[in-house]
């Protein structure tokens, strides 16, 4: 981007000024699918989009919290650093992003987005540029998952600027630390930026042994790109990225009693765990610029991910209270802990190809993705003795593939028409989509190699997906929305019936905007012919059937979603006023028994889906300094559908607190406290035991622009 002012790093001018912020971005390259506020707003359904500024508000690292002010998304904490987001939109559930579309620059980002949709990686957050949020009509371009939304986040963009760059660092409590930086610019019809980001913390649990519960991250970005052909109209750019990270974490949570007693704690039978990853990421685009106005773009990527979580198996309840007897009354014979090496390696490949026409009042949109998948497993066991002072002596080493030894892969091809018809103030929007599945499974069965028989299951499928909205302008100020959509979910390969998810979307809303002031209602309602569920140790699933797939059956979800902004203007000073709200009532239509869920009977709601959720954001915005806070409210829900479960996640309110001072013009100051009040609160009950959210914790930087 070009020299960054930081007196503009306000909420105020983020108002006043987001189209010409976003005006700025980098033409040497195309990775967005909004762009802008003004652009999202235009959209015929309903669509968000978080800019560069706002992100730098609180300068958050966390993705939970960047889109705690979006309605309609739901997050469901598990870490406290939102290292595995749980992110969900408009009832769908919100375990490991698995009923949304999650892309980086447009192409999907998940390791395995068909076979394995809920993998647990996700981007940096402190590195994007940009978040986009599509909902409801509009996102039919965006397959595979269309019943919840789209998620696509932005990387840094080559400055335009001869040379530009930035230097970041914090420095916070619980051992939190962080130094970001980038550099780069654009001459000469060629661009490069490469930049580093590097972040962790000791943690904010407390073990017995005094080591460490946080983490470590380090991502890497290089884009290169050129402009070419009579009048630039050819641009090429290429996208490498890595990432790694070891995070000493656990799913072993803690009992009620010990919550309330030490809400911080963790059992000395996990601190053996951590979590190990690498990724890496190869993109190429090319666009061309036709004269008419017209636009042809096509990108090639690939996506290698492997991690292994070396974590202790055994934490049901049973579990957990047996963990905490021990270290209350440690005995000489010790106690057996078996930890699991959850050893996986992923990849993901494609290529898809977009060409947009202008054709007299009709925006016309033709695109299709090639695209190949991958997981395998090759997972065991190790046993070791939690011994009377604590410590962990390993006592029967497992054979790798003797827990799970399995593959999983998937061939897709996704094809899709979309047309925006303007007729005077009305503008029509008509798509199709269409996804076409393989996906072919092969188990070993435990063996610990893959030279016998494996076990072959082959599934196939398509489904075609209509969407059509509209906007309609009733006068300078008010815009009416509407769409229909039909959304889809495809089948794991581990669904024994494989039953697609299938769903009936609609959406009805409002807009309104004068000058900075603006405002949105939407009322949404999801009708599921069958939901799917997934077994995943982070929902507390039987171990033996992780990565089992689930048919729910019907399903209704029905909600609301309001947002609004404005700026008050003082003699010195700007007040900001952002506040969202979004109101959710889902049930069951039928009774079965999930080995996810438990019992469920007609009529019970959706775990893990609040009823009700706001976020306020005011401050003050100065010349030189500003002080933004945000207060964020969650009902309470459900942690699963048995007696001990109903209502077990507390409602919650959470205040983070972000203050600013310019040194100059391109230096600043800033301090940042997540959960001012220290409120202590259940983020999730997985596996019967207690996560904490994160405590209070503030941080201080300094930031460098040139």
């Amino acid at each position: 981007m070009a020299k960054l002012s930081l007196s503009l790093l306000s909420v105020a001018v983020v108002s006043a000024c987001t189209v010409a912020a976003e005006a700025e971005l980098s033409t040497i390259e195309r990775v967005t699918i909004l762009g802008s506020q003004q652009a999202a707003a235009t959209v015929p359904g309903s669509a968000s989009y978080i800019s560069q500024q706002e992100l730098e508000q609180f300068s958050y690292t966390d993705i939970s919290r960047v889109l705690a002010t979006t309605p309609g998304v739901y997050v469901q904490e598990e870490d406290g650093y939102g290292l595995r987001p749980n992110i969900g939109m408009r009832g769908t559930g919100t375990g490991r992003n698995d009923k949304i579309t999650v892309m980086e620059d447009g192409v999907l980002i998940a390791p395995a987005p068909y076979v394995a949709p809920a993998a647990y990686y996700f981007p940096t957050t402190g590195r994007l540029e940009a978040v986009e949020i599509i909902k409801g009509s509009s996102s039919v371009k965006y397959g595979p998952r269309s019943t919840g939304g789209v998620v696509n986040l932005v990387s840094r963009s080559i400055p335009q600027a001869a040379l530009a760059g930035r230097i970041d660092g914090a420095l916070g409590e619980d051992g939190f630390r962080k130094l970001h930086g980038f550099v780069g610019g654009e001459r000469d019809n060629l661009g490069a930026v490469i930049e580093g980001y590097h972040y962790g913390a000791d943690g904010f649990k407390d073990l017995s042994n005094g080591a460490d519960t946080g983490f470590e991250k380090t991502d890497l970005l290089a884009k290169f790109a050129g402009r070419f052909g009579a009048n630039d109209a050819h641009k090429l750019q290429l996208k490498l990225s890595y990432a790694d990270e070891t995070s000493d974490e656990t799913y072993a949570g803690l009992t009620d009693a010990d919550y309330q007693a030490t809400p911080y704690r963790r059992y000395a039978a996990s601190q053996n765990d951590v979590m190990n990853t690498e990724h890496k990421g190869y993109q190429l685009n090319y666009q061309y610029d036709l004269a008419n106005g017209a636009q042809f773009s096509t990108t090639a990527y690939l996506n290698d991910f492997s991690r292994n979580w070396y974590k202790a198996n055994q934490v049901g309840l049973a579990n957990l209270q047996a963990y905490s007897a021990f270290e209350a009354s440690p005995t000489a014979e010790g106690i057996n802990v078996s930890i699991r090496a959850n050893n996986r390696n992923y990849e993901s490949s494609g290529i898809q190809s977009e060409f947009t026409l202008p054709l007299a009042k009709h925006q016309l949109t033709f695109g299709g993705r090639l695209h190949q998948d991958e997981e395998d497993r090759f997972q065991w066991d190790d046993i070791y003795l939690l011994q009377q002072d604590l410590s962990m002596t390993l006592t029967s080493a497992g054979v790798p593939g003797t827990q799970d030894n399995r593959t999983a892969s998937a061939d897709a091809l996704a094809l899709y028409v979309h047309d925006e018809w303007t007729i005077d103030k009305l503008v029509l929007s008509g798509g199709l989509r269409y996804e076409d599945i393989d996906t072919e499974t092969s188990n070993w069965n435990r063996a610990p190699d893959r030279n016998g028989a494996a076990t072959v299951r082959k599934a196939s499928g398509s489904m075609l997906l209509p969407s059509v909205g509209m906007t309609y302008r009733l006068n300078n100020t008010m815009v009416l929305l509407a769409g229909v959509q039909k959304g889809f979910s495809p089948a794991a390969p581990a669904n024994a019936e494989q039953e697609e998810e299938e769903s009936l979307n609609a959406e009805l809303g409002l807009r309104y905007q004068q000058g900075s002031r603006r405002a949105e209602v939407v009322l949404f309602s999801s009708h599921y012919d069958n939901m799917h569920g997934n077994c995943r140790a982070s929902t507390g699933c039987n171990p033996d059937n992780i990565g089992d797939q689930y048919n729910f059956g019907e399903v209704l979800v029905n909600g609301v979603e309001f947002s609004s902004y404005h700026q008050y203007q003082h003699q010195h000073y700007l007040i900001p006023i952002k506040l969202s709200y979004t109101f959710t009532d889902s049930e069951f239509q039928s009774d079965f028994d999930s080995d996810i869920f438990g019992s469920v009977e007609n009529g019970d709601k959706m775990p893990y889906v609040p009823q009700h959720q706001a976020s306020l954001e005011t401050g003050m915005v100065a010349e030189r300094y500003s002080v933004l806070a945000r207060l964020s409210y969650v009902s309470s829900s459900h942690a699963s559908l048995d007696d001990a479960g109903l209502d077990a996640i507390d409602s919650r309110t959470v205040l983070d607190l972000s203050a600013k001072y310019n040194l100059t013009p391109n230096q600043q100051l800033y301090v940042n406290v997540d959960n001012l009040l220290d409120k202590t609160y259940i983020a999730n009950r997985a596996n019967g035991g207690i996560q904490p959210g994160k405590p209070r914790t503030l941080s201080v930087g300094y930031r460098l622009d040139f």
